[in-house]
């Protein structure tokens, strides 16, 4: 999959409010934890990485700190970037947030893409099976040898627009506009039933702009697909999302998942389908290496710990088939301080390290089981090939590994000494791992 967009700094900086400020009748918030990921078509490629596709992204990225910061978040996570200069700063959002609830949004940066994309960029783009357009109105998706090479493409491709950015280019398989964005790049339809009325700005945004199809998501009710047929097809939720979810990223979710399924074959009816279900997921169990299984936020935990001065605990592993060896470096792990958070490899980052038969287990039965343990406060699931990522962010005080190490052997404690943090290790009890258990099973 290839996906063509703007990528943005996305930074989250979580932490609790207890009073007002002095000078002006604002909150101060306490700073808990730091949150730094790919948003815009990075996000969208990253999470399209993470269910086990081969991503290139075309974007542009400016020579400054925040553009070498989400380079390397995109390598991590095993995206593969083709990079134009952008003419200007990074953009950078950073939402303010005490319990779940953003307070304050900083943008920063900004500028249009220069240069044109060179021949591996353009040969990555016809070679794809599919393409996924994420506009987000910084530029991307005006370039017009971007947009040559979009409109020669045979595979299918989706786009999902933004209010600020061009019309897609003819062909284009399916559109995918929330109704805010569809009001304003289709104009008010006028009264009447709300499905109704989305369905007739649809297709009239279909025939202006000349593709083949238009899904409209609905938050919480799913999506309305109208295409060529006598009547539009409605695909509600398997649920609503929780009250006070975070839907941040649900669209880009939305997007990556069409994709990947028109890619593979799919209709678009069933596209569609496979998008409503991916995105109700995402926003049900929270954005990806901060929440817990139980759906508690790792903020949630972290926050009021070091509010009160307290100290977080942190372990890492994979904890395929889980046997009282974990159990017992998890219990030594919560005895050193105040709360203790379990960065857990995830499904693709286990077979990489384990060989294609791993796990045995997958990534959100192995968390939830980690989460019901008295012990465990949350777990954050990480998808790159070591936890110095998840670490970075959450900045643990302690860090523990269990069983016959060295601290030479850990190349993550250098990067926890950078922030006073220690790295500790913990008995092991002899005879008990999941490679032996496996072992006498087979």
């Amino acid at each position: 999959m290839v996906v063509v967009g703007d990528t943005l700094l996305d930074r989250d900086v979580d932490g609790s409010v207890e009073r007002l400020c002095p000078d002006a009748p604002v909150p101060v918030l306490a700073e808990g934890s730091v949150t730094e990921r790919a948003g815009g078509a990075g996000l969208a490629a990253t999470l399209a990485a993470a269910d086990g596709h081969e991503v290139a992204l075309v974007t542009a990225l400016s020579d400054d700190p925040a553009g070498a910061l989400l380079a390397g978040l995109l390598h991590a996570a095993g995206v593969e970037v083709h990079a134009l200069p952008l003419a200007g700063a990074t953009v950078e959002k950073t939402r303010l947030r005490s319990d779940g609830r953003t307070l304050l949004r900083l943008d920063r940066g900004g500028g249009d893409p220069s240069g044109d994309p060179g021949a591996a960029t353009l040969s990555t783009l016809a070679d794809a099976d599919a393409v996924l357009v994420s506009d987000y109105g910084q530029g991307i998706a005006r370039h017009p040898a971007l947009r040559q090479a979009l409109s020669r493409f045979g595979g299918p491709v989706v786009w999902d627009p933004h209010p600020r950015g061009p019309a897609a280019v003819p062909g284009v398989r399916l559109v995918t506009p929330n109704e805010d964005e569809l009001v304003t790049l289709a104009g008010a339809p006028g009264p009447g039933v709300r499905l109704a009325v989305t369905a007739r700005a649809a297709h009239a945004l279909r025939e202006r702009w000349r593709v083949a199809a238009v899904a409209v998501t609905l938050g919480s009710d799913g999506a309305l697909l109208c295409h060529a047929g006598p009547a539009p097809l409605v695909v509600a939720t398997p649920h609503g999302a929780p009250p006070g979810a975070d839907t941040c990223g649900a669209g880009d979710r939305f997007a990556a998942a069409a994709t990947a399924a028109l890619a593979a074959g799919a209709l678009v009816s069933e596209a569609v389908q496979e998008a409503v279900a991916r995105a109700t997921a995402y926003v049900a169990a929270g954005r990806p290496s901060r929440t817990s299984a139980s759906g508690t936020t790792v903020a949630d935990v972290v926050g009021p710990v070091r509010a009160a001065g307290g100290t977080v605990v942190a372990t890492g592993g994979c904890f395929d088939l889980l046997h009282t060896g974990h159990l017992a470096t998890l219990r030594a792990a919560r005895a050193l301080g105040d709360c203790l958070v379990v960065c857990l490899n995830s499904d693709r980052s286990v077979r990489e390290r384990k060989g294609p038969d791993r796990p045995v287990t997958p990534q959100a039965d192995r968390a939830r089981l980690l989460a019901a343990l008295d012990c465990v406060d949350a777990v954050a699931v990480f998808d790159e090939p070591t936890p110095e990522a998840v670490l970075s962010w959450l900045r643990p005080d302690i860090w523990v590994k269990g069983g016959d190490y060295s601290e030479s052997d850990l190349p993550e404690a250098d990067l926890v000494r950078r922030w006073g943090g220690q790295t500790v290790i913990v008995p092991y009890l002899p005879g008990r791992s999941t490679t032996a258990t496996i072992a006498r099973l087979s």
